[in-house]
């Protein structure tokens, strides 16, 4: 089956779903809506993303008429849109065209995105990472599903030690607090992605002007990211805010790291204590951390298992079976 994926550029997943739809048989092409290959391309998606919608009222659905114009061109047999919520009226009436099986895919709270209840209650289906959302939009659209994220099990990576506990992710007060709290008691720790990293580039891009107290890296491509977590003491998985499990839930395990997570009710996925750590606090975290380094046989013991059942349950490919049995 000829299959076109759009969504945005979500730090090369798009490319993975689409590996993972081709691992399964299919053909498959991608299309990124808030790609930007072009200086002028560069410019309007910042002024998209930065400035009040009367300035820019004119660019206004132009990510969904070219995504359209890609539709109308490929002509595939089935459709994965992943969020699109910026697409807007012209992508939603091309594809109603089009009118073949398709899914949409939201990795993103409902209130945190641009559809409507009404927009989202009008597709046929509608997958989404958080139960909480697929809970409340049961009985709305035709078909309805909880399809959390994955692990991305056909990306090669090497593994590279690092000799100490590691977070992966954007700098928030939370993440940084916790983080400072681990080096304050004496844990080796770094922190990856450029707003915690002080390369100047970094710090004039991030508008972060002081250091955060936790030694850093720069961003990591998917792979480094992968390689970085598996040679990590362990790694730091923190969510805030949120009803969905991000992506890193399903790596950190998949990759063979030891994750310490700050979700109890991660245990819908893996099993707190023999295939996660869970922490509720500072203190917690930092028991866990020093335990897995003082203790390096019982981490490998709990990271292995994690493997085993990242591998073996929450792949990508597995979630591609998924969207397969809805296009269904």
């Amino acid at each position: 089956m000829r299959v076109l994926i759009v969504g945005p550029r979500f730090h090369g997943y798009l490319a993975a779903m689409g590996a993972a739809l081709e691992h399964l048989g299919h053909g498959v092409s991608v299309h990124a809506y808030d790609a930007a290959d072009t200086l002028a391309e560069r410019v309007r998606n910042k002024a998209l993303h930065d400035l009040p919608g009367r300035w820019t009222a004119r660019w206004a659905g132009w990510e969904g008429r070219r995504a359209a114009a890609v539709l109308n061109r490929e002509r595939p047999d089935a459709l994965l849109v992943v969020k699109g919520d910026r697409l807007g009226d012209d992508w939603w009436a091309a594809v109603d065209r089009w009118n073949g099986p398709r899914v949409t895919w939201l990795y993103d709270e409902i209130d945190r995105m641009a559809y409507t209840r009404e927009q989202l209650a009008a597709m046929p289906v509608v997958a989404t990472y958080s139960a909480a959302d697929a809970a409340s939009l049961a009985g709305t659209a035709d078909t309805v599903r909880h399809l959390p994220l994955g692990h991305d099990s056909l990306l090669a990576f090497h593994r590279r030690p690092t000799g100490a506990v590691t977070f992966i992710g954007a700098r928030y007060p939370q993440r940084k607090a916790l983080l400072a709290g681990l080096v304050a008691a004496g844990i080796p720790v770094r922190a990856y992605g450029r707003d915690w990293s002080r390369h100047p580039a970094d710090v004039l891009a991030s508008r972060h002007w002081r250091p955060p107290g936790v030694p850093a890296g720069r961003t990591l491509a998917r792979d480094e990211a992968y390689g970085v977590m598996a040679g990590s003491e362990a790694t730091v998985n923190i969510h805030g805010h949120q009803d969905g499990f991000t992506m890193r839930t399903f790596e950190a395990c998949g990759v063979g790291a030891l994750q310490l997570v700050d979700r109890a009710d991660v245990d819908v996925h893996f099993e707190p204590g023999r295939e996660v750590l869970v922490f509720a606090d500072g203190d917690e975290l930092a028991e866990h951390a020093e335990r897995a380094i003082r203790e390096p046989k019982w981490a490998r013991g709990i990271a292995e298992a994690g493997r085993r059942r990242a591998l073996a349950e929450h792949t990508l490919v597995h979630r591609m079976r998924e969207v397969e049995a809805l296009w269904a």
